[in-house]
């Protein structure tokens, strides 16, 4: 098959077999938490997996198919990829038909020896070059493909490892850059459902391209991704019990009545029930 052919085959896949299960949802969280506006322009940023890797192609198709004007550059930070993963990000985008624009920084260079939470301070630097890269272009915001699960597993995370309730949420401004916003349009999607759409074209990514895991993975795995797919093995053992628990989660920060709420932050600060307890009154539960 030739490669125009299988990226118009792949394109069709996502509105029409995944209709329902991915370009659906996709569409909905645009929509619902108005994460795109007409005027903008938008980075959407590929590290070389199955997510990020959708993602693009989903905006493709919303450029086709979608009423809003945007635009859209398809970016890619190279933070020091060994010679076979970035030529498996470039064959794929090619596969794919997207457009990719490739900037470069050092930044497994820079981390590599870093002994407390390498993993931190590598998204931290990864999140300002894509900002600093994407302003440099003259984009107003850029896309990330974190899915469904990533924002459940946060949740999760946070209130067992963190003692805290907060999740991933759909956008945000940005504090470093101003003028600049992240938007997370795959938030209502499913992983299974992506990879469900991997394996139905023939599609294989790039799974962890981090210097510091490749190194670590097998005698010190990172306490931070351990923890992730120790929650991620968790919820997919309650999910055999109940098939709401997954979106019961999620609508668990949707869902939150500050009346019944000890203490909550707001803007950084703290409020506390007892602030206006004798002002209230709630039936006993």
């Amino acid at each position: 098959m030739m490669e125009n052919e299988r990226a118009r085959e792949i394109e069709r896949s996502i509105v029409k077999k995944f209709r329902k299960e991915i370009w659906r949802p996709f569409t909905r969280a645009i929509n619902e938490y108005e994460l795109i506006q007409d005027g903008d322009k938008i980075a959407v940023c590929i590290s070389g997996g199955k997510d990020s890797m959708l993602l693009a192609k989903l905006f493709q198709e919303l450029e086709r198919h979608g009423k809003k004007n945007f635009e859209v550059v398809f970016l890619v930070m190279d933070p020091g990829y060994n010679p076979e993963n970035r030529k498996r990000i470039c064959d794929n985008a090619q596969i794919l038909n997207v457009p990719i624009t490739i900037f470069e920084t050092e930044i497994f260079e820079t981390v590599v020896d870093i002994i407390d939470s390498p993993c931190y301070l590598c998204a931290r630097m990864r999140r300002g070059y894509l900002y600093s890269k994407a302003k440099e272009l003259g984009c107003n915001k850029i896309a990330l493909g974190h899915h469904f699960d990533d924002v459940i597993e946060t949740i999760l995370m946070g209130m067992l490892y963190g003692g805290q309730i907060q999740t991933m949420m759909p956008k945000l401004h940005s504090t470093n850059f101003e003028g600049m916003e992240l938007i997370r349009p795959m938030y209502l999607i499913r992983e299974s459902d992506i990879i469900h759409w991997c394996a139905y074209n023939d599609l294989h990514f790039i799974q962890c391209a981090c210097r510091f895991t490749e190194m670590t993975a097998k005698d010190a795995p990172d306490e931070q991704h351990s923890k992730r797919a120790e929650i991620k093995a968790l919820i997919k053992e309650l999910s055999k019990r109940s098939s709401f628990i997954e979106k019961n989660i999620f609508r668990s920060v949707e869902n939150v009545n500050l009346n019944t709420v000890i203490a909550y932050k707001q803007d950084g600060i703290k409020h506390h029930f007892l602030e206006h307890y004798d002002e209230t009154s709630l039936d006993e539960s």
